[in-house]
Parts: structure tokens; C-alpha cells; sequence
């Protein structure tokens, strides 16, 4: 596997499993404004596309995913939202979403463990679950990556249950990611023993494993490329698996070296530009072109950053993939165009 895909580089995976054939569980983090949530929901497109039926899981309580796929808000259980698309011979695989938050997870776990159905809810109401995740946020993150991990192993306890072939987690933040995921550590101070510190246990047995890998979002700018980086070494600190950096939103590259160049010391033809534009219909003017000219510096400057950053990014020694910034922004249609770039470079 190359480390690095450039945008069309990829060949299509089409009826396959990508550069990730014994994933089960993809985390998705990313630095807030690079777009994790929207490559999470596209991610679980894609791999739905390969016939696989895909959780999508969000723990922020931001009920992102019903807005990404203009449905209701989710409550605290897995309901189908869409399907994958039709590639070839291979049948499309459903995506399901589940909106986790620590109270409901806590009254799941009290039911399931400790046979607490009713008498969990009555704890609800005197306040205690709030209370007990509030006073303890390592038993949130817990609670949490416990519904995660409960539906990646789908075990004999909940035989009712349906079985995925994947599961995406929109998790929270790069700069959190790490201590969202090393429960065990969170859990040091609190819980030597017990129930939760198995539970625990159990879950990083999944984190650390082949079957994980932690996707990181950024854009090609220097401060989110930074903490991309900074990410990956705290991710191989915990030794947490690291996957793919999925660059986001990137601009067209319609211009060539010569012309960037030219934009950008400011030696483009304008008599040239000109005589474009008139022989395109457009009235002609200074204020026109001196605008389209700085729009161009501006083009060419911006160009030369993010490809100081690409190379940043490429010298990291992990996949990445490359994702267009759509025009007209994102709704379900978008999802479908990024999942299918996803397919093309072979993250899904």
C-alpha cells in the first residue's frame, strides 16, 4: 500500500474493503472547522457503497448527523438513514446512525450488568446518572466508547441486535482524541477494580487492536496540518492505531506552476486578460481587471501555502487522501460525492 494518495491517484476499489480489509471500527477526529463529522458520514457512504452495513456514531450531542442527512434528531437508538451507492454488481449496504449520549449509555449498562431496568430510571430522576458523569468525566468517556465497543462485538447478550459490518465513530476532537480513547488512563484515579475498570479493560482491548484504526481530518492550513501532526505522535504514544489523514476541502488546481507564479509577482499579461474577457462577452474595465488580478495573487499565494502544507502532510508516513471543497456546500448529495472520491483513492 503507497503511503500517500493524491487526489485521482487512487484506483477504484470497487466490491472491495480498501486499504483497510480488517477494519471494524474507523474513528473519525479532526480539528474543529476541518470538516471530521461531514468525512465521517462520508466515510460510512462509502463503505455502505461496498455492500457492508455501516453505524454511524456521534458522542458530542450535536445531533450532526440529522442535520448532514435532514432527518429528525436521533433519539438513543439505531435507526437506517440511507443507503449505500449502487457499484456494479455489489448490492449497496444500509447506513444506520446512533446518537450516544452517557445518561441513556449509563441506564443501558445498569440494565444490562446489574438487571437495573426500572430501578435505573429512578436513579435518573433523583439526578444521580448526571451526577456520577459529570463528578467523573472518565466514566463518561467510558460509558461512551462502551456503546462504541458494544457495537463492534455485538455479543451474546444482546442476540436482538443487528450486526454491522462497520462501525464510524465521528469522535470528539484531535485535541481530545486521545484521552476520549485511553480510558484505562482516564480511569486510573477513580476505578482500580470493579465493573468499570473491566469494562474498560475490555474496550481498549478493541482500541489497540487491528480491528481500529483512527482516521485524522485537517485542512491545508498550518495551524489544523500541526495538530494533525502532534495528533499521530500522542496516538502512537497511547499506542492507539493511527489510519489515514483525509485532507479536506481542497481547492481546484487549475492553474499550472508558470501561471501561479505569474499571479503571484504580479507579471500576468493584463492586456491578455483583456482581450479574454472581451472576446468572452464581458465588458471591460480597470476596476475589473486589477480585481481579477489580485484575486489571482491571492489564488497563487494561497496555493504555495497549501502546498507547503501537502508536503507536510505527505512526509508523515501514513495514507492520506484528498477531499474537493464543494461549491455549493454539503447536503446528502455532497455526502455522496465525497463517499465516492473516497472509494476512487481507496479509504473505503
Amino acid at each position: 500500500m503507497s503511503p500517500n494518495h493524491g487526489a485521482g491517484h487512487g484506483a477504484a476499489h470497487a466490491g472491495g474493503r480498501g486499504d483497510w480489509p480488517e477494519v471494524d471500527l474507523h474513528v473519525v477526529s479532526g480539528k474543529g472547522g476541518t470538516g471530521k463529522s461531514t468525512v465521517a458520514a462520508a466515510l460510512a457512504l462509502a463503505l455502505a457503497s461496498t455492500g457492508q452495513n455501516v453505524l454511524l456514531c456521534e458522542v458530542e450531542g450535536r445531533q450532526g448527523i440529522a442535520r448532514m442527512f435532514d432527518v429528525e434528531p436521533l433519539p438513543y437508538e439505531e435507526r437506517r438513514i440511507a443507503r449505500g451507492l449502487p457499484l456494479g454488481h455489489v448490492a449497496p449496504g444500509a447506513v444506520h446512525a446512533l446518537h450516544v449520549d452517557a445518561e441513556s449509555a449509563l441506564l443501558e449498562y445498569l440494565a444490562m450488568y446489574y438487571k437495573l431496568g426500572r430501578a435505573g430510571r429512578a436513579l435518573d430522576r433523583f439526578g444521580v446518572i448526571d451526577f456520577a458523569t459529570t463528578i467523573a468525566p472518565g466514566v463518561r468517556d467510558v460509558l461512551l466508547t462502551g456503546k462504541v465497543y458494544e457495537a463492534v462485538q455485538r455479543n451474546a447478550r444482546n442476540k436482538s441486535a443487528m450486526v454491522y459490518d462497520a462501525v464510524v465513530l465521528d469522535a470528539p476532537p484531535t485535541g481530545r482524541i486521545t484521552q476520549f480513547l485511553n480510558v484505562n488512563d482516564e480511569l486510573a484515579g477513580l476505578a482500580k477494580v470493579g465493573p468499570i475498570k473491566s469494562q474498560a479493560d475490555t474496550v481498549m482491548t478493541l482500541f489497540r487492536s487491528p480491528r481500529t484504526v483512527v482516521h485524522l481530518v485537517t485542512v491545508l492550513e498550518e495551524m489544523p496540518v500541526q495538530e494533525t501532526v502532534d495528533g499521530i505522535a500522542h496516538l502512537r504514544e497511547a499506542r492507539l492505531p493511527v489510519g489515514g489523514v483525509v485532507v479536506n476541502m481542497v481547492r481546484p488546481r487549475d492553474l499550472g506552476p508558470a501561471d501561479l507564479e505569474a499571479a503571484r509577482t504580479g507579471t500576468l499579461d493584463r492586456e491578455a486578460l483583456a482581450s479574454d474577457l472581451s472576446r468572452a462577452g464581458v465588458e471591460v474595465t480597470h476596476e475589473l481587471v486589477d480585481s481579477l488580478l489580485e484575486e489571482a495573487r491571492d489564488h497563487a499565494e494561497r496555493r504555495a501555502l497549501e502546498d507547503s502544507q501537502r508536503t507536510v502532510v505527505e512526509a508523515l508516513g501514513v495514507p492520506s487522501y484528498e477531499l474537493p471543497r464543494l461549491p455549493d456546500g454539503i447536503d446528502l448529495g455532497g455526502l455522496y460525492e465525497l463517499a465516492a472520491r473516497m472509494r476512487e483513492q481507496g479509504l473505503a
